[in-house]
């Protein structure tokens, strides 16, 4: 099972060229692929088309790439902490689709179930239907959704093993788990990359047949996109 481990995330991207199609997985700044975002910075390639559920912030998570200017298509279902996303977007220097946050979860799903498609009434009668297929089932109308086909997944988990097995925590499941089964390629990062048999076989949430390559990432910044508090009441 260790032909499933590399080094690092530079050499677990080594086949990753222009132009291909990247899932991204994270929710905010939460469970994104620091290390595997950081090593497609320092390859340089360019004119990715990239699948996320944001486009990160100007200067952390894609907000790296797009400031390189290595993505020329972003398909997100939210991308409002990000002023380099604004400006290129308004400028037409970037391309965007913007899909229901539903939509976008579930269009990876079925790329992981193996749907080529499926339908839904999120959209129906908005922009977001403009140009597809609509049916009516039931006296209502749905739109018909293409599964994503992407050259690859690129995700962080909590813990994973050298067979591929992955587990995440909290809200860090919510894109990087249906991404994981979605990629042509999965290559997944890991806080802690364990040994085989040591994760539990019930609490595991990606097994690793749809995982290609792990590794073990390091110096994980973790931020948070926007801190809001409100102030303490004096004590008396």
């Amino acid at each position: 099972m260790n032909h499933k481990v590399f080094p690092d995330a530079d050499a677990a991207i080594f086949d990753i060229q222009d132009g291909m199609t990247l899932m991204v997985g994270g929710f905010g700044l939460c469970g994104i692929p620091e290390n595997l975002i950081a090593a497609l910075a320092r390859k340089g390639v360019k004119n990715l088309t990239c699948i996320s559920n944001n486009a990160g912030v100007d200067d952390f998570g894609l907000g790296i790439l797009l400031k390189n200017r290595q993505i020329k298509k972003m398909i997100a279902s939210y991308v409002g902490e990000n002023d380099e996303f604004e400006r290129q977007m308004l400028s037409g220097e970037l391309e965007v689709e913007l899909i229901p946050q539903g939509t976008l979860a579930t269009r990876c799903m079925m790329a992981g179930y193996g749907i080529p498609a499926f339908f839904t009434p999120a959209g129906v009668g908005t922009e977001v239907a403009i140009g597809k297929e609509v049916r009516v089932f039931n006296g209502k109308e749905y739109l018909m959704e293409y599964a994503f086909e992407a050259d690859f997944a690129l995700v962080k988990a909590w813990k994973g093993d050298p067979a591929g097995n992955l587990v995440f925590r909290a809200a860090a499941r919510n894109f990087n788990m249906p991404m994981a089964m979605a990629g042509k390629i999965t290559i997944a990062e890991v806080e802690e990359l364990v040994p085989l048999g040591a994760l539990d076989p019930n609490n595991i949430h990606v097994p690793g047949i749809y995982v290609h390559r792990i590794l073990q990432g390091a110096h994980y910044e973790k931020r948070i996109e926007q801190r809001t508090t409100r102030p303490r009441p004096a004590r008396n």
